[in-house]
């Protein structure tokens, strides 16, 4: 498996950011922020309950912001058989945005797996 490491997801979320600045309906879509993720070998077992529990939040808020574009992606996308030129523009970026957030939350999840790997292996008897 492909270890994620800190600074792709930092370059992920930053190539969100760069696509979300140039969104316009899109903007009423928020995407939540990503927790960190801690070195889960120094970490003690309440740090990593705790990020777990912050991660759970962060994919339940993800999925309400991916419904939001799913019903803006729909919309645009009738306006853009209406004959709408703007439509598909900001249907692309939309779709842009959904896609990238389901990235961060793999990169996430990747990354809190690691972590989880790391905590286990300095804390053998827990």
């Amino acid at each position: 498996m492909k270890k994620i490491t800190r600074k792709q997801v930092f370059i992920g979320l930053s190539l969100s950011l760069a696509v979300w600045a140039t969104s316009s309906q899109a903007d009423d879509c928020n995407m939540p922020t990503a927790p960190n993720i801690p070195d889960g070998a120094s970490s003690t077992y309440d740090e990593m309950i705790a990020t777990q529990t912050a991660i759970k939040s962060f994919q339940s808020d993800a999925e309400v912001f991916r419904k939001c574009l799913d019903e803006l992606m729909s919309t645009l996308r009738e306006a853009s058989t209406d004959g709408d030129a703007g439509a598909i523009q900001e249907f692309n970026v939309a779709n842009d945005r959904y896609n990238q957030s389901v990235s961060v939350e793999e990169s996430l999840a990747a990354e809190f797996n690691e972590a989880i790997k790391a905590y286990k292996a300095a804390n053998p008897s827990e």
